[in-house]
């Protein structure tokens, strides 16, 4: 093995030991790995001439216990030393290999050193698990110091990547920069490390993908359907506490999606045939999502944002809703921070934006959708809300969205709510239900930005003819399964057809998405908190704002500036010092620009040969009626009169021939040309 002060010499020739460029009668050159050393700084330089023809560098050589007789299985032996022990053991094999001559074994050591060998011995070749990750990763992943994939990443803010323990062990060699670029290392990332979870994601699913599928193993996962769930929300045997606080949801009593819009219908309810009626009180959220009228039993807005938003509730979660029964003015969700253990939080700490499900709302309120509206009695500033439980107070629609400063300082959406619903009110006494009625007048409309407004015809509207109010426009599809029962009353689940499945590459680039536009990372940083974004994304996070501020003691004298503190988007660290200085993942970066580049090839290739395979079937289509249309013709004349039997094969094979080279290559087939061409052979015929 290699003596710690054994260096060779670098591409120039030059040793890198005693920095001196040693002559011809002073180098030797290894006979496995054409290395040249200098031999007067080697630790055991050999005894004779005879021992330098064979000699072996220090890299090279195996310990003196070790058996080199059983090359086979020292290299197997080698493999889980690294890639450097599997070089050297395929190169043994090579040398090994008595039926090769010199050059062929020459070639096949240029061939493997250059990374072309084709060699299809295992031991050559080295197939194992991490390699075939190699091969999809781009090989641009490997820790900087063992040469292996990164058993639980850590990546340093100058972009390199290193396994956990290697990390480690470097940083506790007292070394406080990075073992590839020898940039410094923070000193808070020295003593506790994040583990990189995007790249732990990406090299977990590239081995399930590679090796895992083909196993045959599938992930068994429990699953409790809705026929056998019983009538009240329950706790689970694994998770018993006090009160509801792990309770599931029980049998769902409608047969609509998770994604119905308006009023649920007596065709929707087999157990009344009733369907949900206004004014309808349950004991608590649990029972209100058993009968569909708003899902989720934490959260206030049911929706997804590129589809629209089903219901909401109120109960009292912002203090700057406004309800008046018929109409309300209801604030968005976010704004707060919900880290750790704060799931109760009720402080706002930044601005609300229309994303997510406050964007669901903004969809309904464009496309005219109707709302379901449920009103709980945690909300005690309403004077419409009910004493105990939770009412439904059926359907509104969504007039208007905005947004404004709320009662604590942050930017808050805001949205105007109208009821337009056909049953009446649970507050009120009047025997029909609502009409169209003008808008209330808003005051806090004046101060009030990124006003939106529905301009076209709503989908939900009243119809004067029938006096009610109905869809004007088709309802949108639902993209989520639903239940529905067979001829023998059994309750069954309809599955959602199938989206198209994503290819290895497509799925492994998915995972290397940015936490703040939740798209592909394009120039992508890693923060010392192992939190990846886009170079843009994080600049435009932090614009504006300065690394420090100064400070002034009542405004007389000057104080010494204080630093800011910049969160990281993701989790409260403080991120200042590396925004001063951000540096690209380059190894990312180039993964992620190689998997889009495989990605492009293989669709190209795709629509080429669905291409090419369309033409060919249209022309031998248009082939074969030509010629069928021939030979009816054809047939159809041998009655008629006496043809030479030359003469008409000769004429047949030049209609064929001309017939096909009529035809373009790039014309689909015209269903009308060949009904045509059919009715002229009939006619012929009669």
């Amino acid at each position: 093995m290699a003596h710690d002060s054994d260096l060779p010499c670098d591409g120039d020739g030059v040793c890198m030991a005693c920095k001196v460029k040693p002559s011809e009668n002073e180098s030797l050159t290894c006979k496995t790995c054409a290395t040249p050393w200098h031999v007067s700084c080697l630790s055991a330089p050999p005894d004779s001439m005879g021992d330098a023809v064979n000699w072996e560098c220090p890299d090279c050589s195996m310990p003196p216990a070790v058996d080199v007789v059983p090359v086979k299985q020292n290299a197997a032996a080698s493999s889980s030393s690294g890639g450097r022990g599997d070089l050297i053991a395929a190169i043994r094999v090579i040398e090994s290999d008595s039926t090769l001559t010199e050059q062929e074994k020459a070639q096949k050591r240029q061939d493997l050193l250059s990374g072309n060998s084709k060699d299809e011995d295992a031991t050559v070749e080295g197939v194992n698990q991490d390699k075939d990750v190699l091969n999809i990763l781009d090989a641009s992943l490997n820790c900087s110091m063992c040469m292996q994939l990164p058993e639980r990443p850590v990546t340093t803010p100058c972009g390199h990547n290193f396994c956990l323990k290697c990390f480690q062990k470097w940083v506790g060699q007292r070394k406080s920069t990075c073992a590839n670029c020898r940039t410094p290392i923070p000193a808070k990332m020295a003593s506790q490390p994040r583990i990189n979870s995007a790249l732990v994601i990406a090299i977990r699913m590239a081995r399930v993908m590679r090796s895992g599928a083909s196993s045959g193993s599938s992930k068994v996962s429990h699953f409790v359907h809705n026929q056998n769930r019983p009538d009240k929300a329950f706790t689970t045997e694994r998770a018993k506490k006090t009160g509801k606080a792990n309770a599931c949801s029980g049998k769902i009593f409608v047969t609509i999606p998770g994604d119905h819009f308006g009023p649920i219908s007596a065709d929707n309810d087999p157990e009344r045939n009733v369907g949900v009626m206004v004014g309808e009180t349950w004991e608590d959220r649990f029972e209100c999502r058993q009968w569909g009228a708003h899902f989720p039993h934490v959260a206030g807005i049911a929706g997804q944002s590129d589809y629209g938003a089903q219901s909401v509730a109120l109960s009292g979660g912002y203090e700057d809703d406004e309800d008046h029964g018929e109409w309300f003015l209801y604030t968005g969700s976010g704004g707060r921070d919900l880290s750790g253990n704060k799931r109760t939080n009720k402080l706002q700490s930044f601005d609300q934006k229309f994303e997510k499900l406050n964007e669901a709302l903004r969809v309904s309120c464009l496309k005219g959708y109707p709302v379901r509206v449920v009103r709980s009695h945690k909300e005690k500033l309403s004077s419409y809300a009910p004493d105990k439980g939770v009412r439904y107070d059926g359907v509104y629609r969504i007039e208007k969205c905005w947004r404004k400063p709320g009662k604590q300082g942050f930017k808050v959406c805001r949205y105007l709510f109208v009821r337009c619903d056909n049953d009446p009110a649970p507050w009120t006494s009047d025997e029909h239900g609502d009409r169209p009625r003008a808008l209330p007048a808003i005051k806090e409309l004046k101060g009030a930005t990124d006003m939106t407004e529905r301009k076209g015809a709503p989908a939900w509207d009243y119809d004067e003819e029938k006096s009610c109010w109905m869809w004007k426009k088709a309802p949108p599809p639902s993209r989520k399964p639903v239940q529905c029962e067979n001829e023998d009353g059994t309750k069954v689940r309809q599955v959602r057809p199938k989206r198209p499945t994503m290819s290895v590459k497509q799925r492994l680039l998915k995972e290397f998405t940015c936490h703040l536009c939740r798209e592909v990372m394009n120039h992508p940083l890693t923060t010392p908190c192992a939190h990846n974004f886009c170079k843009a994304c994080l600049d435009g996070a932090f614009a504006g704002q300065s690394f420090t501020r100064q400070r002034t003691c009542e405004g007389r004298r000057t104080l010494r500036a204080q630093k800011n503190i910049m969160k990281c988007p993701s989790c409260p660290t403080d991120i200042s010092d590396f925004l001063q200085n951000p540096q690209i993942n380059r190894e990312l970066m180039n993964v992620i620009e190689s998997l889009k580049r495989q990605i492009e090839e293989e669709n190209a290739a795709l629509s080429v040969d669905v291409d090419d395979g369309s033409l060919d079937g249209n022309n031998e289509i248009i082939a074969d009626e030509a010629v069928e249309a021939d030979k009816s013709v054809e047939d159809d004349k041998e009655g008629a009169q006496p043809v030479n039997e030359t003469e008409t094969k000769q004429t047949h094979k030049r209609k064929r021939s001309s017939s096909i080279d009529n035809v373009s290559p790039k014309k689909p087939v015209d269903i009308s040309d060949v009904v045509h061409n059919l009715e002229e052979v009939d006619t012929a015929h009669t």
